[in-house]
């Protein structure tokens, strides 16, 4: 015990300075690290590290057993079903690129779109735009190049030479998209195309039933006609004709009613909002909010905005809390908690509580772009039906307290997808701020690297400040440290021959 006190006595002010500095500076950088890993992977490095490799050396399960097998099957299943619940669908109210998100972009200086969602778009293009038969006709071979083409102005040069060919109605979808930079040079463009359209499908639907090539053709030149038809009434929407793109999305579903798709009813019910017709919005909810239809946000959103405005204008929080709340009232409540439910990041964004950006082309139903979509054209649907925000934002949160583990099991929807926030991350752009639903809790280690970052640095500021000080404290500290330690080894000492504890200490 000598040893350890000539050790202490001999230690200096700077020793302490550089010990308590180096484990600031370490403490430090392990929290940096920590926090990067939790931002970018939603977990804490060190936790996983230690459930995926210490936790099994320290006492895992025997990987033989069979219940470690159906543990493994039921994970597989588990992640099969987060994969479906995961699938992304295409933003029925997607904006176009020239006209509007590249105009964002010159204004900005900023991408809206990230490359994940511009590729599922080619995709998309693919598989509605093109079939196998395409090198039959030289401007639709062009086009089945063009729309895999990564470059805009490549795809932009061959869809000017496939019109150089024929009237050819995918290139002037392309341009209409792409090329034009207002609603309506995109509108000039999609009406030529409508013409171009029809004479490709009036063709292909005499000729349907003699071979699988031309079924196939006729089922793409179907899928050209509906999709032209459908953005041209987006374009009447936009630019201020909203009778008339009721008109046509309405002839559109009368004349391909198996083309669900397209979700062109989600287009109407947004149109016919703006038009006040609430009588016909409910006919629309009534046919689309079926419990064998997928759900959407839309849906779920709007049907609450219906039974809201029957009681928003005269609700007050405090009358409702003396009385009690009517019928009336308490299907508005539970109609809100039903959308929160299916979808908890909207509120924010119609309470103007979280900023928007442009929606992306792709959407992740019951996530935050799918929130962001549906905000982006409903917010002045809600402003407009006094007292509904008002409501909204008293009730909204009360949906939380009925499904406290959302992610086990759910109360009106299936348990909320845990896989939400890496789709939406690669859906949304980089400046965006994704919503996370459940709130994650910052990480043990995350709080316990800042706490011990923050008590060496004090400590080595003392340190260096008031060297002498500290010194006597760390010196009092580590001899009550040892002070059991040396308890201990006197009264090893007393109890051992001296002669014995002489030869312990020589070994």
């Amino acid at each position: 015990m000598e040893y350890i006190s000539m050790f202490l006595n001999t230690l200096t002010p700077k020793f302490y300075v550089a010990l308590t500095g180096t484990s600031s500076l370490i403490s430090g950088l392990i929290l940096i690290f920590e926090w990067w890993y939790f931002r970018k992977y939603g977990t804490s490095f060190i936790e996983q590290v230690s459930v995926s490799h210490l936790r099994p050396l320290l006492g895992g399960v025997d990987n033989s057993s069979p219940t470690n097998s159906n543990s493994s099957n039921s994970d597989a299943d588990s992640n099969r079903q987060s994969v479906s619940e995961c699938k992304v669908w295409r933003n029925p109210l997607n904006l176009f690129r020239g006209a509007e998100y590249n105009r964002y972009t010159w204004v900005t200086g900023r991408e809206p779109l990230t490359y994940y969602d511009m590729n599922l778009s080619a995709q998309d293009h693919q598989t509605f735009f093109t079939c196998d038969s395409d090198h039959l006709r030289p401007a639709d071979a062009i086009m089945q190049k063009a729309w895999r083409e990564r470059n805009p102005q490549a795809r932009i040069s061959a869809a000017h030479e496939a019109l150089e060919l024929e009237d050819c109605a995918t290139a002037y979808i392309l341009l209409a998209e792409e090329e034009a930079t207002t609603i309506v040079e995109a509108e000039k463009l999609f009406k030529q195309a409508v013409k171009a359209g029809e004479g490709c499908y009036r063709r292909s639907q005499q000729l349907q039933h003699h071979g699988a090539q031309y079924e196939a053709q006729h089922r793409r030149d179907t899928n050209v006609l509906v999709y032209i038809k459908r953005r041209l009434a987006m374009c009447s929407r936009k630019l201020g004709r909203t009778r008339e793109a009721v008109k046509m999305m309405r002839d559109l579903m009368k004349e391909f009613p198996l083309l669900s798709m397209f979700n062109i009813h989600e287009n109407l019910l947004e149109s016919l909002l703006e038009l006040q017709n609430y009588a016909d919005v409910q006919a629309v909810l009534a046919k689309y909010d079926d419990i064998s239809l997928p759900k959407s946000a839309t849906i779920c959103y709007t049907a609450a905005l219906l039974k809201a405005r029957a009681v928003s204008d005269k609700f007050s929080p405090e009358a409702a809390s003396r009385r009690g709340l009517s019928t009336a009232e308490m299907n508005a409540v539970e109609a809100i908690h039903r959308a929160v439910e299916f979808n908890p990041h909207v509120p924010k964004y119609l309470l103007e509580m979280k900023s928007l950006i442009l929606p992306p082309e792709h959407i992740l139903k019951r996530g935050d772009s799918e929130a962001i979509a549906y905000a982006f054209f409903h917010l002045q649907h809600w402003k407009r039906v006094e007292g509904a925000l008002n409501l909204l934002h008293c009730t909204w949160e009360g949906t939380f307290r009925m499904i406290p583990y959302p992610l086990e099991k759910g109360h009106l929807f299936y348990p909320y997808p845990i896989c939400t926030e890496t789709a939406d991350r690669e859906l949304l752009p980089m400046f965006h701020e994704v919503s996370v639903y459940p709130k994650k809790e910052l990480p043990f280690f995350i709080l316990f690297t800042a706490g011990l970052c923050s008590f060496t640095a004090m400590l080595a500021l003392l340190t260096h400040q008031f060297p002498e000080l500290m010194g006597v404290f760390a010196k009092a500290f580590l001899s009550t440290l040892f002070a059991p330690l040396n308890f201990i080894m006197e009264k090893v000492e007393s109890i051992l021959p001296s002669s014995l504890w002489h030869q312990l200490t020589r070994i």
